[in-house]
């Protein structure tokens, strides 16, 4: 594992638990409508020695969007409680095998934890196979985390707009195909169906199979149809925020650096009277 690494398999992690300087970061969130609750999965069996981020604890409580990036101090201070210092390796894993933990990979990049990668395959991978599995809780020292936020990881609405603008960037949305076009409503009430004019599609089931993203040639692939050009700046988006980070995982992986993420994403474009919306195929 070194500061370019994204992924890990789950020998690789197997064969590094004990390493003092690793921190296993179980990162099990899921939506209102899967039905599963992260902190009582967690309760009930984890990875030994790993700890439980909450993206709903750990964020921006004074922003009504949902998990909302929090400012730095906030973010150095649950870190610190967890455990998770300065110079430390972070591998990060979740319930689905990729859903949730690209975005806490994508947040601890964000304040400059250089080496946080993400389990392939997850929790479903990891216990299929017969790996050390426990329900002790785990009790780690506090550590000291210094955040250096990266500003350029981050856009925000008014970003956004001149982006499209400009089409300086390619706006690119991880929802489902029916909720990109206007088909299906969104999940969240008050909020309009369809997407931001210019913006394309590439649905973060697309680019994961079993928990586990796809090669990067089926990666670049995925994007290339949707009419993305991967030589050109890119931001992603979703629809809160998390699965935008799934295909910034991917791209990162596939060899195409990007780093902008819409935190707001459709939670706060899609409740607003004056940001734009088209429906229909990109």
């Amino acid at each position: 594992m070194s500061a370019n690494t994204n992924l890990v398999s789950t020998a690789w992690l197997e064969d590094h638990l004990s390493a003092p300087d690793l921190v296993v970061v179980d990162a099990s969130w899921y939506l209102p409508t899967q039905g599963r609750d992260g902190k009582a999965e967690y309760a009930a069996g984890h990875i030994p020695g790993a700890v439980h981020f909450d993206i709903d604890a750990v964020s921006d409580h004074d922003d009504p969007l949902p998990h909302m990036l929090p400012r730095p101090e906030e973010f150095a201070r649950h870190m610190a409680a967890l455990g998770i210092g300065d110079g430390m390796r972070v591998v990060v894993y979740d319930g689905l095998g990729m859903f949730a933990a690209p975005r806490v990979w994508w947040m601890l990049h964000s304040f400059g934890v250089r080496d946080a990668a993400v389990l392939d395959g997850g929790a479903p991978k990891w216990k299929s196979e017969g790996r050390p599995w426990t329900d002790e809780p785990t009790r780690r020292r506090p550590a000291v985390f210094t955040p250096r936020f990266d500003h350029g990881a981050v856009a925000s609405r008014e970003d956004i707009a001149r982006m499209l603008a400009a089409g300086s960037h390619q706006v690119v949305d991880a929802r489902a195909a029916d909720r990109f076009r206007g088909d299906a409503p969104e999940p969240r009430p008050g909020l309009k169906a369809g997407h931001m004019p210019g913006a394309r599609n590439v649905p973060w089931t697309d680019i994961v199979r079993n928990g586990e993203l796809k090669s990067p040639e089926e990666i670049r692939a995925a994007f290339e149809q949707a009419g993305v050009d991967l030589k050109q700046p890119i931001v992603t988006t979703c629809g809160s925020g998390v699965s935008a980070a799934i295909l910034t995982l991917a791209l990162n992986t596939a060899g195409v650096n990007t780093k902008a993420l819409y935190d707001g994403s459709w939670a706060e474009w899609g409740g607003r009277d004056d940001c734009p919306v088209a429906t229909g195929p990109a």
